[in-house]
């Protein structure tokens, strides 16, 4: 077992080198993504930005995590599982980036990802109990584990995949959810799934100054599929072997902005006779876009709805004192946020009659046209 100071010396180190790595091999992500014709080409309503942008940015992502990864974290069977079907998504993310896969062809790989995940011991077996009259804390899955795992992996994936529609979203929002799940793995002594959230926030901390509004470059389907699939494995690996209800909720609320515009968009589209997987202009991102907000200010609200959720997921694993610390941090910030959102959707109601126009070489991602 690690000292308390080697333990954080690599934790940093995991961090910082991820980061790097991310940082460095951005610009020639970008190169080699024009090169190959990765460009996002505006053209579809639910698009916001105005001129082509190359995307695979999640390329820089895939490499500052993997090194990461490979330098600091045992790589156990569940680890090598989560790598192989990280390498699986990549893939298909960098051809989805340069010819676009149909939904189908992408769904299908993300089964197949996530199978490999599951075979090498990747599975939810137990789930907390949502009765709390009954006294037993955890539920057994069963023969329903396997499926209910693929479901998990491949919903989470898509989740993130379809809130990647503005600048810095998808990454930022993941970012928030690694940052959450990692303090709460190092609450319940998860240090090897710690590690791999360092990487994976250092890696996306990496990008995100290339991938603010305006984007220099967009992490495509390569990043976005990346992240979900990352997120989603490690918090079963993390958090779902606990029978303790805390680590049910704990990836649901870190991932709760991604997941519940899934499900609205899913059961939108179902209500609306429309095909649940054809992409809109209904998400979120969308409709804070069409209130007259910036692509800023509607980042910066759903990042800030991500922050409050995530800390409420670490303040329910906290425990004495520092639960209570948390508490107040947590509700004093949703306070803050409150306000904020009340008061920018209030300026935009007065202008309402001189919407702000975007900015020349505002852009924004959207790669919606997925499951």
């Amino acid at each position: 077992m690690l000292s308390h100071t080697a333990l954080w010396i690599r934790l940093l180190l995991a961090i910082v080198i991820a980061f790097v790595i991310s940082f460095a091999a951005t610009p020639i992500a970008k190169s080699f993504a024009i090169n190959v014709g990765a460009i996002d080409v505006p053209g579809e309503a639910r698009r916001v930005h105005d001129h082509p942008i190359p995307r695979m940015g999640g390329l820089a992502i895939f490499i500052g995590f993997l090194i990461s990864v490979v330098l600091f974290v045992d790589i156990s069977r569940q680890v090598r599982g989560i790598l192989l079907g990280t390498v699986i998504m990549v893939i298909v993310g960098i051809i989805d980036d340069i010819v676009s896969l149909r939904a189908w062809q992408k769904f299908l790989v993300q089964i197949v990802a996530a199978v490999v995940a599951v075979l090498h011991g990747v599975v939810i077996q137990v789930i907390a109990n949502p009765n709390v009259f009954r006294p037993v804390e955890g539920v057994n899955l069963g023969f329903l584990a396997v499926p209910l795992t693929i479901l998990w992996i491949v919903g989470i994936t898509n989740s993130v995949n379809l809130i990647d529609g503005l600048d810095g979203l998808a990454c930022g929002v993941s970012t928030i959810a690694s940052l959450t799940m990692f303090v709460v793995a190092l609450l319940v002594s998860e240090v090897n799934v710690a590690l791999i959230l360092a990487a994976l926030m250092g890696a996306c901390l990496g990008f995100i100054p290339y991938n603010f509004n305006p984007a220099k470059i967009f992490m495509g389907d390569t990043g976005a599929l990346l992240l979900g699939y990352v997120l989603s494995t490690v918090s079963v690996i993390g958090m779902f072997k606990f029978y303790a209800v805390v680590t049910f909720v704990v990836p649901i609320m870190a991932l709760a902005v991604p997941l519940c515009d899934t499900l609205f968009a899913f059961f939108r589209r179902l209500l609306h006779g429309q095909n649940p997987m054809r992409p809109d202009r209904g998400h979120f991102h969308h409709r804070l876009i069409d209130m007259g907000l910036s692509q800023k200010q509607a980042v910066a609200i759903l990042y800030s709805v991500s922050a409050v959720l995530g800390l409420y997921a670490v303040v329910i694993t906290a425990a004495g004192r520092l639960r209570i610390w948390l508490l107040a941090l947590a509700i004093v910030i949703a306070v803050v946020v409150g306000i904020f959102i009340t008061r920018t959707l209030r300026a935009h109601d007065h202008h309402h009659h001189h919407p702000d126009k975007q900015a020349p070489g505002g852009s924004s991602e959207d790669h919606d046209a997925k499951a």
